[in-house]
């Protein structure tokens, strides 16, 4: 018995490797589809804001709570308790007594980073295309979010925002400023996240 001509052999591997299938490729509408299976969520969060004038970076814990489409709050408990609440287009700011009602549309910077978190959460890729430039690396157990703003005028303002998260879960939210200021927020689920069930 002959032993198999090499040409031979490579022709075939090389056939192999052209029927196989490619592993899919994983990148911001996959994303998107993989946060789009969460409808709602609360998680405890702790804050760094590092501020070139100051020492030592501020620190902030509490709770976000989200609810497709767009209910977001944030609740501060320390170092002192204070509210954030958007729906919408509406604003709602609590300190103490103290509460304001605002537009998001009156604040167009805002409205940008409002929209980073709400569309990551919602899995909104039109809207996170309508403000920023994104970038996906990784996979959807682990993947990484970049987001550049597209407005010369928000990028006045922001640099950039950084989003890690496992699966639909959102762990971390980087926040570069223009003047080089940054603050970086740690997220962990109070629940872990589940798929939306299939319609039977």
């Amino acid at each position: 018995m002959h032993p198999p001509d090499r040409r031979q052999v490579c022709v075939a591997a090389l056939a192999l490797a052209v029927a196989a299938p490619a592993a899919a490729a994983f990148g911001f509408d996959e994303l998107m589809a993989v946060l789009a299976q969460r409808q709602s969520g609360e998680a405890k969060f702790a804050e760094q804001r590092f501020v070139s004038v100051l020492d030592q970076p501020l620190n902030y814990t509490g709770t976000l709570s989200f609810k497709a489409p767009d209910r977001l709050v944030r609740t501060t408990l320390t170092p002192r308790q204070e509210s954030f609440v958007v729906e919408g287009n509406q604003i709602t700011l609590q300190r103490g007594e103290r509460v304001r009602h605002l537009a998001l549309d009156s604040m167009p910077e805002l409205a940008a980073l409002v929209a980073a978190l709400r569309g990551t959460l919602s899995g909104d890729g039109s809207t996170l295309r309508h403000y920023f430039k994104p970038t996906v690396d990784g996979a959807a157990a682990r993947w990484t979010l970049k987001l550049v703003p597209l407005d010369f005028r928000l990028l006045g303002v922001v640099r950039s925002v950084r989003i890690d998260g496992f699966q639909a879960d959102v762990r971390m939210v980087e926040l570069e400023l223009a003047d080089g200021d940054r603050s970086v927020t740690m997220i962990e689920p109070i629940a872990p996240s589940r798929a939306r069930s299939a319609t039977p």
